[in-house]
């Protein structure tokens, strides 16, 4: 496969839309970024005629794949009612039940249009809740592109400090120097590091992802969860899970559903609407209703904008007995394995880990990642070599390690994709 239209367009481009992409996140890949025509199912067709198995999933929301005649449909039909009223509408209602029942924590939802968004209501929230000032986060989660929280995001070894004590490492130039001022770092699946940093009384809330997914598809410890969980409880401390990757697309009812620990406050995103630009943040009546009793100021022209809604309520009424859940499991545990047999039949060091879903593919190591820290020797070069290759064979996979599973990937997508990872690693790796 050639992918020489899309470097031309991207060239072109770039003279109108800096680097000729609209989110920096599309910047740097390997051989080019892509000009995309159209998607179908679990495929992408491109300007060069090319059809690639898509394991990007637009960066997660796709867990129907893309196109579903539900979503579609529904989004349709909404477009004949009208496009924004800046007034409710039943959809939006509709939508915040099917939250309300799948999720353990949704006792009020109130939706956004970008994770980002949310996450900065969350904060707000939590501050008005217990007086209190400073947000804790952990090393190598990511949530969203904000000053005030794109800190040690993706540090460099040599950038990262202490265990006891990370540094603060910006993740992009730019920033507002004391934007971070409130917010502190410690390193994740460490209770005891964790604790010590909450006891010192300051912390208003601790935003996590559940699992892991922005590095390696780290799981939590055994425990781990539950400590954090009777930590913020003990201390008054609100407890912020970020589920804008695992939220409706590991479980129903996201990581907490599956991990069984509810957190005060959770952000969701991507997989919520299948693709239309939703998010929502949803929690504690008694922290959520601080948005009418403390006028904590949440607002937004586009907040629960219809045809979102319209997509949301398809997706989550989809997905919400677990068939599809189940679906995506059995087939994404084969690619796993198949990725794994492979790696080792060919001798190669590397580490495949996560959930069927959503997992990552590690190069250079061969045990368990249980931390950022723990990632960071792995041979991310040699990774890029791979995609690269995969792409060749018709597979667009994501260069940090990520891969996303749809309910559209069936049987021979999957037996597609074992072959071409087995030709890719062969050319790349071997």
């Amino acid at each position: 496969m050639t992918f020489t239209a899309s470097a031309r367009r991207i060239a072109e481009a770039s003279k109108l839309v800096p680097g000729g992409v609209n989110s920096n996140f599309r910047l740097g890949i390997s051989p080019t970024p892509l000009v995309v025509e159209r998607g179908e199912g679990p495929y992408l067709f491109d300007i060069d005629g090319n059809r690639l198995i898509d394991y990007y999933l637009g960066m997660g929301p796709m867990i129907l794949g893309h196109d579903p005649p539900a979503v579609i449909e529904a989004v349709r039909a909404q477009l004949d009612r009208g496009l924004l009223f800046a007034a409710q509408s039943e959809v939006e209602y509709e939508a915040a039940a099917l939250v309300n029942r799948l999720v353990p924590c949704a006792e009020r939802v109130r939706f956004n249009c970008s994770g980002s968004e949310a996450v900065q209501a969350a904060f707000r929230l939590a501050r008005a809740a217990t007086g209190r000032s400073t947000i804790v986060k952990f090393e190598g989660h990511y949530h969203g592109w904000f000053d005030n929280v794109v800190w040690s995001v993706s540090p460099p070894a040599s950038e990262m400090g202490d265990r006891d004590a990370p540094a603060h490492v910006p993740a992009t130039t730019g920033l507002d120097p004391h934007a971070g001022d409130c917010l502190d770092v410690v390193v994740w699946n460490d209770l005891d590091r964790l604790a010590a940093r909450l006891r010192k009384g300051d912390v208003a809330g601790v935003i996590m992802e559940p699992i892991m997914c922005n590095t390696s598809a780290i799981l939590p410890k055994p425990g781990y969860l539950e400590g954090v969980r009777a930590l913020c409880s003990e201390l008054g401390v609100v407890l912020i899970f970020d589920e804008v990757i695992t939220g409706f697309r590991v479980a129903p009812g996201g990581a907490q559903a599956l991990l069984g620990v509810t957190p005060d406050l959770t952000v969701f995103g991507k997989a919520i609407a299948n693709g239309l630009p939703v998010a929502a943040i949803v929690g504690k009546a008694e922290i959520m209703d601080l948005t009418v009793t403390k006028k904590v100021m949440h607002g937004g022209t586009y907040n629960a904008h219809p045809l979102g809604m319209a997509a949301t309520v398809a997706t989550l009424s989809t997905i919400a007995d677990g068939t599809v859940h189940a679906r995506i499991a059995e087939r994404g545990r084969r690619l796993m394995e198949g990725f794994t047999t492979i790696l080792r039949d060919r001798q190669i060091a590397g580490q495949v880990q996560g959930l069927p879903q959503v997992f990552q593919v590690s190069l250079g190591r061969r045990d368990p990642i249980t931390d950022y820290r723990d990632q960071v020797g792995n041979d991310k070069a040699a990774y890029v070599r791979l995609t690269t290759a995969l792409l060749g064979h018709g597979v667009r996979a994501l260069e940090r390690g990520a891969w996303f599973l749809s309910a559209a990937h069936d049987d021979a997508v999957i037996d597609a994709t074992i072959a071409a990872f087995d030709r890719a690693v062969a050319e790349a790796l071997v």
